[in-house]
């Protein structure tokens, strides 16, 4: 590969030459989109560090990298392991991406009995255009991502996810994204998510390697949640080390809303995950939650964005981390309230533990307030595991390895129990004491066979403390 390759030109290049591929049945309204997005980022390019909201995610390595892009869907054998999760007693509809395309057995779009659509968002803007076209596009913006300008130009495919007015679905949907493949892949993935109101869903995306290439999935979504409607979100992230993953995630809040949201990063090689929720009705409810989890050179960068709209409305943002060897970790959280939002409450906490003195851990709470009738509160933590605690178990008969496990468990227990599926509750809990012991190095999900190992707990006298 030379030196000089710029994967910015080589990308322009692809998509002037392939604009007809690209924009396969794309509504006018689609392709005026894709077109405008081509233009900013053949204009801006890719996010650097002297981006206030990109000082943390370096991006070099990947900009000189040459990626192959998957234009139209490849040919695929159904293997059924794609179509199952071993989690025990989780019971979910479960829909799966292969390499940034949805795969399937009979049809690319499930319609269920009560209205609700889910499938690929490359079918759907053709077989629904007059649904994709009302929200694609309309809940991501942002101006300060110009990742999005790129995942606009060429998003392929995706999950749509249609759930009509006063539907509560029965059980969870399982979307999973699987990565495999002997190519160094760029994947832009594209999810529209619609709640309407009085609706009701509850929504598992699972980002899992099953090989290690230098992959680039650069992923946005987007969630409607109408008025009265419920969403909790559950993301969890296991990827390879040569990884580089790219998540935007945008959330629109009608009137009486909830939105749950809990993100997990078991491994990484690079990983940005970007929220934004926009609190555009009154009496809403945004709970914003994630953990991460890395060690040896991996590293994660989280980036929540909260904006308070309207009035009479609750945010909070619970983030918390454990960096080890020379592993990296941020957090970034900004709560924005506008002058008319008066009686907001949002909260904002973010605790990070450091267990080397070579781990690296950034925290950057921030508050904008432009109302005065508000209750608004951040802080943010960094240190190591608590030697006294450590002593206290210690004189109770609990070895140095066994306190240090347990104390880092209860840390990223009260981001965990916040899951609120009792199966997905049950295998995180597992997952996560497994990881703290260095147990948990590839994903333990769906094809790889999680169901295949014992669940493992810590052999502690809980007398003794």
């Amino acid at each position: 590969m030379e030196t000089n390759f710029s994967l910015q030109s080589f990308l322009v290049e692809q998509y002037k030459n392939n604009q007809k591929t690209i924009k396969e049945g794309d509504s006018s309204k689609l392709a005026q989109m894709r077109d405008k997005a081509f233009e900013a980022f053949a204009e801006n390019g890719f996010p650097d560090k002297s981006m206030d909201n990109w000082r943390s995610t370096d991006l070099t390595k990947a900009l000189s990298h040459d990626y192959k892009i998957l234009l139209q869907a490849p040919p695929y054998n159904p293997v059924d392991s794609y179509f199952k999760c071993n989690i025990k007693d989780f019971d979910t509809f479960m829909f799966t991406f292969l390499n940034g395309w949805y795969v399937h057995k009979n049809v690319p779009l499930t319609v269920f009995p009560d209205g609700i659509i889910v499938g690929s968002l490359a079918h759907a803007k053709k077989e629904y255009p007059e649904i994709v076209d009302k929200y694609l596009g309309t809940i991501a913006k942002d101006n300060n991502n110009p990742m999005l300008n790129l995942n606009g130009a060429f998003m392929q495919d995706g999950a749509f996810v249609y759930v009509p007015e006063g539907v509560q679905i029965s059980k969870p949907l399982q979307i999973v994204n699987i990565v495999n493949t002997k190519e160094d892949l760029l994947i832009q993935n594209r999810n529209l998510i619609i709640v309407e109101k009085n609706a009701a869903l509850k929504l598992v995306h699972c980002d899992d390697s099953v090989t290690t290439t230098d992959t680039f999935i650069n992923s946005v979504s987007e969630i409607y949640v109408g008025q009265n409607a419920e969403v909790s979100y559950y993301k969890l992230e296991n990827k390879d080390s040569q990884s580089l993953l790219i998540n935007s995630l945008y959330v629109k809040q009608e009137n009486d809303s909830r939105f749950l949201s809990n993100g997990i990063t078991f491994n990484s090689g690079v990983t940005r995950n970007t929220i934004t929720v926009n609190i555009d009705g009154s009496n809403c409810d945004a709970d914003v939650n994630g953990l991460y989890l890395v060690d040896k050179q991996q590293k994660v960068d989280n980036y929540v964005r909260i904006n308070h709209n309207k009035p009479h409305s609750r945010s909070s943002q619970l983030y918390k981390g454990i960096m080890d060897d020379q592993a990296s970790g941020s957090f970034t959280g900004y709560v924005y309230v506008e002058k008319d939002a008066q009686k907001t409450e949002a909260y904002q906490t973010n605790n990070n533990i450091a267990l080397t003195d070579e781990a690296s851990v950034g925290a950057n709470p921030f508050l904008e307030i432009y109302a005065d009738d508000v209750k608004c509160s951040h802080g943010a933590t960094i240190g190591q595991l608590d030697n006294e605690a450590l002593f206290y178990m210690r004189q109770r008969g609990i070895c140095e390895r066994n306190s240090r496990m347990l104390l880092m468990y209860a840390f990223a227990m009260e981001v965990v129990n916040k899951i609120d599926i009792e199966a997905l509750h049950k295998q995180t809990d597992d997952m996560v004491s497994r990881r703290l012991r260095g147990e948990l190095s590839i994903c333990d999900m769906c094809e790889l066979h999680c169901g295949d190992h014992t669940e493992l707990h810590f052999e502690i006298d809980m007398s003794k403390i």
